[in-house]
Order: structure tokens, then C-alpha cells, then sequence
């Protein structure tokens, strides 16, 4: 297994491991074992990996197994759901210090398929993500839908976020989560 920053060349595995989780494409006995919600495009990961620098994959020859997608506010500011939780930003801290735009990234979303879950691959590739983050951050932020109790258990549990509060959006509940990125 080989941990990176992705290129150009990496978007098509890594979208073909997004579609095998995505909820809008997972069957529901699947659910249970975690999936991701938003749908991305060649565009938009291009941008990602260009712009940012921030999508982080885990492969095996040429397949992606895992990937961890991390940019800034400024990038994520394209989705609704993103605009919600920077608005809120000021309303968060960490430890005592005021959550901001400039001080903290959006971490996720997080894919890991099924073959290599329960192994060491998420830690890998979280730290290894959370490593090159903290060159530009102080502070990761995520969230979590709590209809996906795998997705809370590795993160809270297995990679040890804490949980900075809980909020509504679009008809769903989510736990807002987060750490220093210099552990």
C-alpha cells in the first residue's frame, strides 16, 4: 500500500471508489457499513488536487483503496452545506481558540473501501492528510451525518476527533467534529 497526494492521473480510480460508496449509488443493506454523501465530479476533483493540493489516496497497484479529501474554506465554499458551517465558524473554538477561516480546513469527505476497513489503512492516511494540512492549518473541521454510525466510531473513537457540537442541516442531524492538526 502506497500512501500520496494524488495527480490529475489518480481521478478516475479514485472516482470509481467514491462510486462504489455513494449513497446515491449504494445498496441499502450497504449502508450500514458507511458511505459518503456528496457526489463529485472529474471537474471538481481536478480542481481539488490543483488548487489545493488536498486530495490524499491510498493505492495498490493502480487502484485507490482509500482516499481523504482536505481544502480549505475558500474551496469547499461552492457546496450549500459547506457555506452553512463557515457561516457558523465564528460561533466555534477549539480549546479556546476561535475557529476561523484562515486557522482551519474542512477534513472529508473519507472513503476506505470495505477489503481494508478495520485495518491500519484510515489511521495511515488520516495522519499522513493531516501531516500536509498542518503545513497551511492549525485546525481540522469536519462532520459527520448521524445516520452513519461507522463514519462517527472511526473518527471519534479510532482517530480521536472530539466533537465541537451538533447541528441541523437540510432535514438531517450532524455531529461537527474536529482536532489541532500538530497532535
Amino acid at each position: 500500500m502506497t500512501y500520496h497526494i494524488a495527480t490529475l492521473d489518480d481521478i478516475d480510480a479514485t472516482l470509481a471508489l467514491h462510486a462504489k460508496y455513494q449513497i446515491d449509488t449504494i445498496t441499502k443493506a450497504d449502508k450500514a457499513d458507511g458511505f459518503v454523501t456528496t457526489p463529485f465530479t472529474y471537474e471538481e476533483l481536478r480542481d481539488l488536487i490543483e488548487q489545493e493540493q488536498g486530495l490524499f489516496i491510498a493505492k495498490e497497484g493502480e487502484e485507490v483503496l482509500a482516499y481523504v479529501m482536505s481544502a480549505s474554506w475558500d474551496f469547499w465554499s461552492r457546496w450549500p452545506m459547506f457555506q452553512h458551517m463557515i457561516a457558523d465558524l465564528p460561533n466555534l473554538s477549539y480549546d479556546g481558540t476561535p475557529l476561523t477561516v484562515e486557522n482551519s480546513y474542512q477534513y472529508g469527505p473519507v472513503c476506505v473501501d470495505k477489503r481494508v476497513r478495520s485495518t491500519e489503512v484510515l489511521p495511515t492516511i488520516f495522519e499522513f492528510a493531516l501531516k500536509h494540512m498542518a503545513k497551511r492549518f492549525e485546525f481540522l473541521v469536519t462532520f459527520v451525518n448521524q445516520i452513519n454510525p461507522r463514519s462517527y466510531q472511526a473518527h471519534h473513537r479510532k482517530l480521536g476527533l472530539d466533537i465541537l457540537k451538533e447541528f441541523d442541516y437540510n432535514g438531517n442531524r450532524y455531529w461537527e467534529m474536529g482536532c489541532r492538526t500538530r497532535r
